[in-house]
């Protein structure tokens, strides 16, 4: 089994601008799945360098995008294709929220807000920190509920995981997040939790 993930040239550019679409994801190519699980692994040391447009998509789509666009369903699974978690990306140039249906990132603020993603030092210049958000409108708000967001959450980082481990680059998930004060930068509603972070970059 192999995952389908094309290996791009690294050549850095600007991030997009808000609410513009992402390029399409390369669905083809990759590390064999085998050596991808060999080399998954959790890295705490990161480049500034950043990510380029191309390797960002293929990174949000394999995270958490339609790979069924008949039903919109997901890359990662959900209890009762409920679709919980909202994904939003961190970068120098402030802060986007990934929109899998149309494989766009929306800008939802601006500025750096990389320094409320987490409490480490790394997580401040790596490029890209990724947030994961439970929406309780979608999941529901009982015990059962939230454990299947979890499961959820956990797919979806492995997916980083293994794409990282795919591509070269260096990624750990993170638990240590400043919860309240970045809900209010993201601007998110009530029912919206912050759940986990995830640092992706290059190795530095």
């Amino acid at each position: 089994m192999r995952l389908f993930l094309r290996v791009l040239p690294m050549v850095a550019v600007p991030l997009l601008l808000p609410g513009q679409k992402l390029p399409d994801p390369a669905m083809k190519g990759g590390m064999p799945l085998m050596e991808a699980l060999a080399k998954r692994q959790s890295v705490r040391s990161f480049s500034e360098r950043e990510l380029p447009q191309q390797v960002l998509s293929n990174l949000l789509w394999a995270a958490w995008g339609v790979n069924r666009p008949a039903t919109g369903q997901r890359t990662a699974p959900s209890a009762h294709n409920r679709q919980p978690i909202d994904l939003y990306v961190l970068t120098p140039k402030g802060a986007f929220l990934y929109e899998a249906k149309t494989h766009s990132l929306a800008q939802v603020a601006e500025g750096d807000l990389r320094k409320l993603a987490g409490r480490q030092e790394f997580v401040y210049t790596a490029p890209v920190n990724l947030v994961f958000v439970e929406d309780t409108a979608r999941s529901g708000n009982d015990a059962q509920a939230a454990v299947w967001s979890g499961v959820t959450a956990g797919a979806i980082s492995q997916n980083v995981y293994l794409f990282c481990a795919s591509e070269g680059l260096a990624t750990v998930v993170r638990g240590w997040v400043d919860h309240e004060p970045l809900a209010k930068a993201l601007q998110l509603k009530p029912t919206q939790r912050v759940i986990l972070a995830q640092t992706v970059g290059y190795p530095k």
